[in-house]
């Protein structure tokens, strides 16, 4: 597997791996720190393309003032042995100064869509990431990109913003990896203490209840208020939201009429955990 830290290299690196444009690209982006999720992205590229680009960039714009950007884990050699083993052809993994060169001044927004859920938690967060997103894009000029969809909003996010942008790229989404009892995986697990681990599987769990209840008729929102209460009793404080959304258009929902997605982001201790579920129309 390639390693490339320099724009101009990776330009030429990408143009050898196409051949003269007969061959496909797909980029996996990620902010390192890899596990199986991670992995399961890299395996689904490959079934779209012919080689298969892994960005690693901690991206400093999509970290709040007071976020984990300083904490957040990096092991390059680990990824890059779990990269290599997989197959991946090359990483992109860039220095902050070669994404953001001095004078760097330009943000995009994807409005609507980013808005509430942790884009009101974390407000400019979806900037960061949408900005990010747009370069790698400019950066690597893949066919395809992959994402999975823990970050459920992130990936509608990049959904609209290659729609409206004309983007010529294939956004594929790859369904949450999850742990043995449930949780779903998450680079942010590392934080958590052996104690906060075990009550962890309560989120998923509360999701899982609620969904049920809400695709068998039940009240909606008492099934979120039921979910919120698990949640708080496993010691999750704060919990920003339990929210039932529209699968498609992220839109707030009181029922199950169409697909839907219930989605959550709570605290567990310092880390902030997210995760959602399908809940499929009656």
């Amino acid at each position: 597997m390639q390693i490339i830290r320099e724009l101009a290299l990776l330009r030429e690196a990408v143009s050898n791996l196409r051949n003269g444009g007969r061959r496909r690209i797909a980029l996996v982006p990620t902010m390192g720190a890899l596990h199986e999720g991670h992995l399961a992205l890299v395996d689904e590229a490959r079934t779209h393309a012919d080689h298969v680009v892994a960005s690693i960039f901690v991206n400093p714009k999509q970290f709040g003032a007071n976020e984990d950007l300083e904490l957040y884990p990096r092991r390059e050699g680990t990824d890059v042995k779990l990269l290599t083993d997989r197959g991946c052809d090359l990483l992109w993994t860039p220095s902050v100064e070669e994404v953001y060169p001095d004078g760097f001044a330009t943000t995009i927004s994807v409005s609507g869509i980013s808005e509430g859920l942790c884009g009101g938690a974390r407000p400019g967060h979806f900037d960061g990431v949408a900005t990010i997103v747009a370069k790698l894009f400019n950066q690597v000029q893949p066919d395809v990109a992959v994402f999975g969809e823990k970050d459920y909003q992130q990936l509608a996010v990049i959904r609209r913003m290659v729609r409206d942008l004309n983007f010529d790229i294939d956004i594929i989404g790859v369904p949450t990896q999850r742990d043995m009892d449930g949780l779903a995986l998450s680079s942010r697990n590392a934080y958590l203490t052996d104690e906060e681990r075990k009550a962890a599987h309560a989120l998923p769990r509360a999701l899982g209840q609620a969904a049920a209840r809400i695709e068998k008729g039940g009240d909606a929102a008492k099934a979120i208020e039921k979910a919120k209460a698990s949640l708080a009793a496993a010691g999750f404080d704060p919990i920003d939201y339990v929210e039932l959304r529209d699968a498609a258009t992220l839109q707030p929902v009181s029922n199950a009429k169409q697909p839907a997605r219930l989605l959550a982001a709570a605290r567990i201790g310092r880390t902030r955990l997210i995760d959602n579920i399908e809940v499929k129309a009656k």
